[in-house]
């Protein structure tokens, strides 16, 4: 799904955006209903294990790259998002290859959570702008993903938290992995 967000988000238009944000909630819940179901039905596989992660750190970085470009996101935030994203995929390998796990922890899903909720406002406000023009009515509803140069305090609070927890996450994979890296540097 996210060639097909790039893609449609790329059209900077109305059927564009809105298009965008429903393949980004449809990924973003289908990822958590394929997560829920397959360690409910005792279905996990090496492969899952792989892929899922990848996926959505895929189409979460495609997602901050495309809010940076459209000025809606600091540059320095993608970039320290998807540097703590490379960071602790190589803890994990690292960790594979000696033959132990680092398993994720409650703060990388409150993160990702953060991450997903602002996105998905700015998106809607991306819609909401577009919307606008052609239905009216859009207007008074879109104020709830306003960003902050508009007067907005949702999507902030959703921006600040997602960073605050991607340094505290990442902090927490460098400490967890820390002999690992003894081990690897000697």
């Amino acid at each position: 799904m996210t060639a097909a967000f790039v893609v449609a988000v790329s059209q900077s238009s109305l059927t564009g955006y809105g298009t965008g944000l429903v393949l980004f909630i449809v990924a973003a819940v289908s990822d958590f209903v394929d997560g829920y179901l397959a360690r409910k039905m005792g279905l996990v596989t090496p492969l899952g294990k792989l892929m899922d992660p990848l996926a959505d750190k895929i189409l979460v970085s495609a997602a901050f790259v495309f809010f940076t470009a459209k000025g809606l996101c600091p540059v320095w935030v993608t970039a320290l998002i998807i540097g703590r994203e490379f960071l602790v995929t190589g803890l994990r390998q690292i960790a594979i290859e000696a033959g132990q796990v680092l398993a994720a922890d409650g703060l990388g899903k409150w993160k990702t959570t953060f991450q997903l909720a602002y996105l998905i406002t700015g998106l809607i406000w991306l819609t909401g702008e577009k919307a606008k023009q052609f239905f009216p009515v859009v207007e008074p509803l879109k104020h709830l993903a306003r960003p902050s140069w508009e007067g907005g305090w949702v999507q902030p609070v959703f921006l600040w938290a997602a960073v605050a927890l991607t340094v505290i996450s990442g902090w927490n994979y460098v400490w967890s992995g820390r002999e690992l890296l003894k081990t690897k540097s000697s």
